[in-house]
């Protein structure tokens, strides 16, 4: 059998009810693309029309805009990659496009679990649940979910978590 017959993303688990981000995300997203794009277009503005001339200024405008319409396709495709799913005795979280990455959090490693937002994701009452474990730095994060849908999370996550260390 050659790789391509049967490659690894092959093998994720699609029998399990993966659960979406909410659909603002990818507006949250692109928005702090556009606060960051707009900074660094303010502070570079003058010095590349210095540096550049007029003409050379126009053409890096052009080329900014094109990276930052690519990146917009991008973060809307990587928003719908995202997904987790509860099973028994662990979570999964998957996303990425080019670079996927499937985790998978069993709930007797789970140490705690964090809500956080920053102001774009609050405007747009969304929260992101934060899962550390007992793995040293190793944090997995479930971004772009509703407030009451991100605390029946974190509240399952612990009360799993506390279960498994409790019959250990």
């Amino acid at each position: 059998m050659s790789r391509r017959e049967h490659p690894v993303w092959d093998h994720w688990p699609t029998d399990l009810d993966w659960q979406p981000m909410a659909s603002d995300l990818r507006t949250v997203r692109l928005l702090g693309m556009s606060v960051r794009l707009l900074i660094l277009a303010a502070v570079l503005a003058l010095p590349l029309a210095v540096w550049l001339g007029p003409v050379g200024f126009l053409c890096a405008l052009g080329i900014a805009a094109a990276i930052a319409a690519l990146r917009s396709w991008i973060i809307v495709r990587a928003v719908r990659a995202w997904g987790f799913a509860e099973r028994e005795r662990d979570l999964l979280v998957k996303h990425g496009l080019l670079f996927r990455e499937l985790s998978i959090v069993p709930y007797g490693r789970i140490q705690l679990v964090d809500l956080k937002a920053g102001p774009i994701e609050r405007a747009f009452s969304l929260t992101t649940v934060q899962i550390r474990t007992a793995a040293l730095g190793a944090v997995t994060e479930i971004p772009g979910l509703h407030p009451e849908v991100a605390a029946g999370l974190r509240d399952r996550l612990s009360a799993r978590a506390a279960e498994v260390r409790e019959g250990l």
